[in-house]
């Protein structure tokens, strides 16, 4: 719940604010750029970079931290090019209420769309690898599969021009929770690394991209005239981007916390400056959407567009470089951990625990009126009152019920037994003919 307030409503606060407070100081500045700019400045510099922040966070010693920023990162990547989308298509010339409207309805068209055909072909790609003979007992077909439908699921989110990302961000849930239980110990061993690998080098080459794109003489010879507007531009974007972010942040946390009765699961105050903080830096999909929006091709003319290209490219160095260099520090200061054991033990829990544990279910129940007198139980409240006074665990109660049911007997999968690494028999793997056990 804290991770899609903080990924999709903080995103849209954020959006807000960037956005007006664009509208309000750049029309001052006659720079030149219309409402649908302003617009999609909103939307390009809400966009957090979380690859720059996970190398500064330490999940073992924040594991908390590192998990909210994590998943934040995400969904937040993904809102804000569904954003930028949404804006893109929105139609300045006749704005009125309806056209707000069609905005608003745009962006959840995009949203829901998308996370309906990441996760179609996330099953699809289970449900192959798990029937089909020719996706299964070869490591080599196995991972070519698993990459493939993963690819297709970005493939067929451009082709219908929706949001690739956040496609590709919820086939890949569906593909951990079924596709990668259903090959081989091998396999298993192999996509990991090989997307981790991949994954790296991407990273590699965005920054590389950015430090080379910083040179490129073009841009900076058409807002070398006017070095004071393009230095007044850099700053205000720096600005906003850190009112937008603490606009949601704190307030979020706050309602956050409302909903949290152990005192272990509330974010404290230091913690919230931490998030602020760490998520103020900007990378590749600030400057992706940037260069979407402001150039063609890669190539402008225009002072305007230039300026804000330039613009993006000093909020994302100055953001990465300052603000990366200093979120260690600020952790250490604010959070000091004094026994590394603990600290060790904490982040292990974290990560191996469940969400709903045996104990969990039965203080669910015994929590919202049942026991045990006599050996006699007292009959289960309604799921209604069991949704209302712990929402979170009633929910993930019942989505064990119906994925242990329906989901898992067709698509595979390990589901919630227990997992015993390179167990040819665990629960979760497909049915294996008899001889090809032994």
């Amino acid at each position: 719940m804290t991770i899609m307030l903080f990924g999709a409503v903080g995103t849209l606060i954020s959006f807000i604010i960037i956005s007006l407070g664009a509208i309000a100081i750049f029309q001052k500045m006659d720079i030149g750029l219309g409402v649908g700019d302003y617009l999609a400045i909103g939307a390009i510099f809400a966009a957090t970079d979380s690859v720059c922040t996970l190398q500064v966070l330490n999940q073992d010693e924040t594991p908390l931290l590192y998990s909210l920023v994590f998943g934040e990162g995400v969904v937040n990547d993904a809102t804000s090019v569904v954003l930028f989308n949404a804006v893109q298509n929105f139609d300045l010339t006749h704005f009125s209420s309806i056209e707000a409207l069609n905005l608003i309805g745009n962006f959840f068209y995009l949203f829901l769309t998308s996370t309906i055909l990441g996760v179609a072909v996330g099953l699809l790609s289970a449900y192959v690898i798990k029937k089909l003979y020719f996706g299964r007992h070869s490591t080599d077909r196995e991972v070519a599969v698993m990459m493939l439908m993963a690819y297709l699921s970005y493939m067929l989110a451009e082709l219908f021009y929706l949001s690739g990302i956040l496609t590709v961000f919820f086939c890949g849930i569906v593909m951990s929770h079924y596709t990668w239980h259903n090959v081989t110990e091998n396999s298993r061993v192999t996509t990991k690394h090989t997307f981790a690998t991949l994954s790296f080098l991407a990273e590699v080459f965005i920054f590389l991209y950015v430090g080379m794109d910083a040179l490129d003489i073009e841009k900076w010879n058409v807002v070398s005239d006017s070095p004071k507007t393009s230095v007044s531009v850099s700053a205000t974007l720096l600005g906003l981007t850190l009112l937008g972010r603490a606009a949601f942040v704190f307030p979020l946390s706050f309602l956050s916390n409302l909903t949290k009765k152990s005192p272990f699961e509330k974010i404290g105050f230091k913690q919230q400056i931490t998030i602020w903080w760490a998520g103020l830096m900007r990378g590749a999909v600030s400057m992706a959407l940037a260069y979407n929006q402001f150039t063609r091709d890669g190539h402008t003319q225009l002072r305007g567009n230039a300026i804000l290209i330039t613009s993006t490219i000093t909020v994302v160095l100055f953001s990465t470089v300052v603000f990366g260099l200093m979120t260690k520090p600020l952790v250490k200061f604010l959070m000091p951990q004094s026994k590394p054991l603990s600290r060790s033990i904490s982040s292990q829990q974290s990560l191996t625990l469940p969400l709903l544990s045996q104990d969990s279910i039965t203080d669910l129940f015994i929590g919202n009126g049942q026991s045990s007198e006599g050996g006699q139980n007292v009959a289960r409240p309604s799921s209604l009152r069991m949704l209302l006074t712990r929402p979170t665990r009633t929910v993930h109660y019942y989505w064990r019920k119906f994925d242990d049911a329906f989901m898992r007997p067709v698509f595979g999968g390990r589901g919630f037994v227990p997992f015993v690494p390179a167990s040819p028999t665990d629960r979760g793997m497909p049915d294996l003919p008899e001889d090809s056990k032994y």
